[in-house]
């Protein structure tokens, strides 16, 4: 017991006694501090413990937070989508404004280029149609055979005139009137060819296919082939006279092959019609070749016939009718051949039509009495409007031949009395034409005919009045006419039956 003697500490060692008192305070303090963090501990739990009613109105709230925000969320997103949208919607509206924009631009210039190029059309079209006149001589001859029948004598025969003097010397004294023009056409009367098939008729014609040489030679370029001499030889030989003119670059037409050349940019149609047999059933031919080559571009149409009477001095009816039809359905000129003499000149219309230009460069006949021919010359002025009527005419009065009293084959101009006697003929035989107005009353055509002056036609102020005789026209003993081709084209059921006292156009040589 001897502790419980034992005496406080601090009463006998008073540092004892501050240290325990300080430990006392120490623990009063810590007790206290833990019983206020317990109070606090257990207010905070008690705080945070949520009540019943407390935890379903943080719900709701909770949930119509949420929604509002999800609500705000899926606004936004519209929003965003719709601005999207309507972005990607500008830019396709842009891009399609901007395809448009240029698509029209493409077609504004390509329809600004299409009516440029229009509006260059017309007015090259408009240049085109008003265009400086241009002026056409044109030149037109008679018969040109150029060859021989095989029953005529040699030494007096065109083939003998070509062996000895070549082919420039046929065309030598009038080439520089034809070299001068812009168009010179002949009747070429004969075949080009090799062939030994001979018609069976009183005179049939050929040569060498080398003589085309001759008329390009002499500056012709064109030739009618449609005639009673083109098929003496057959069917091959016309063709080989085609050919023979085609390797020479030298035009020809006739029958139902028409022509139509580009002369100084006007288009030159060419109708030849062969009337002999037919007559006036060939008007329907002549209506449809006009068209063809008014069709094919002609601005100026020539048509030429083989036609009409041999010796004959007047053109008779069917010459008339179908001279004149040429005009009426379009022709500018009419020339014709086949009389071997010169007929008169008939102004129809206002346009020409000459019905004989007689006999050329003429191998048919050595020894003719009548050697008088001329070559016919018109100035033709085209403008926009087509052909003027201005009716421009030259004839320049001719010889078949160089010599006197022989056919040398070498046609010339005439002059001095010579030409002048020839001019008086043609005007004489102009003047014996029955007028369009006298020929047609029955029909009641009203066309005008007018015939043609020779010296007023050619300038001359040299009026002859001596007349000359229907003898003149002494041409061979051809009495029967029985020269026509036997072909369709060519039917000898209609040829002229000429009188045994009546001269015809062939010499049989018998005389040279």
């Amino acid at each position: 017991m001897a502790n419980d003697n034992r005496k406080p500490p601090h009463k006998h060692d008073p540092e004892l006694a501050r240290k325990e008192a300080l430990k006392a305070r120490q623990t009063r303090t810590h007790h206290s501090s833990q019983k206020e963090s317990g109070h606090r501990q257990n207010t905070s739990r008690e705080n945070n413990r949520p009540s019943t009613h407390s935890s379903a109105a943080s719900r709701r709230k909770t949930i119509k937070k949420n929604s509002r925000y999800q609500q705000v969320r899926r606004q936004k997103m519209m929003l965003a989508g719709g601005g999207l949208l309507l972005l990607l919607l500008v830019i396709i509206f842009s891009a399609h404004a901007c395809i448009s924009s240029r698509k029209a631009a493409e077609a504004a210039a390509l329809q600004k280029a299409q009516e440029e190029a229009t509006a260059k059309k017309a007015e090259e079209a408009a240049k085109a149609a008003q265009k400086d006149p241009v002026s056409l001589t044109i030149s037109v001859v008679g018969d040109c055979t150029l060859g021989t029948d095989e029953t005529f004598d040699y030494d007096t025969s065109l083939n003998a005139y070509y062996d000895s003097n070549g082919k420039d010397y046929f065309f030598q004294n009038v080439k520089s009137i034809f070299a001068a023009d812009d168009l010179t056409i002949a009747n070429f009367e004969g075949t080009l060819t090799d062939s030994d098939t001979r018609e069976d008729k009183t005179f049939a014609f050929k040569a060498p296919a080398e003589y085309a040489q001759i008329l390009t030679s002499g500056s012709i370029e064109a030739v009618n082939t449609a005639n009673n001499h083109s098929h003496d030889y057959g069917d091959q030989s016309y063709t080989d006279t085609l050919t023979a003119l085609d390797n020479e670059g030298i035009t020809h037409f006739g029958y139902d092959d028409t022509a139509v050349m580009d002369i100084k940019g006007v288009k030159v149609g060419l109708v030849g019609i062969y009337e002999l047999n037919d007559h006036l059933g060939r008007e329907q031919q002549l209506k449809d070749n006009i068209a063809k080559v008014k069709a094919d571009g002609a601005e100026l149409v020539i048509v030429i016939f083989h036609w009409g009477n041999e010796t004959e001095t007047v053109p008779d009816t069917n010459q008339m009718t179908l001279g004149r039809l040429a005009i009426d359905e379009g022709a500018d000129l009419v020339c014709g051949h086949h009389p071997h003499v010169l007929q008169g000149i008939e102004t129809y219309k206002g346009k020409n039509i000459v019905y004989s230009l007689g006999n050329f460069c003429f191998g048919g006949n050595s020894s003719p009495s009548d050697m008088d021919t001329m070559i016919f010359q018109q100035t033709f002025t085209i403008t926009s409007n087509g052909v003027q009527a201005d009716n421009v005419t030259n004839i320049i009065p001719c010889s078949i031949s160089s010599a006197d009293g022989y056919n040398n084959y070498q046609p010339t101009p005439a002059t001095g009395d010579e030409a002048t006697r020839i001019k008086s003929k043609i005007d004489e035989r102009s003047a014996a034409i029955p007028t369009a107005d006298s020929t047609a009353k029955s029909s009641g055509d009203t066309g005008s005919s007018d015939t043609v002056s020779a010296d007023d036609a050619s300038g001359s102020t040299d009026t002859s009045d001596e007349s000359e005789s229907d003898t003149d026209s002494d041409f061979s003993d051809e009495s029967d006419g029985s020269d026509y081709d036997t072909s369709e084209d060519y039917d000898t059921s209609d040829e002229e039956d000429y009188s045994s006292d009546e001269e015809a156009d062939f010499s049989d040589n018998s005389d040279e």
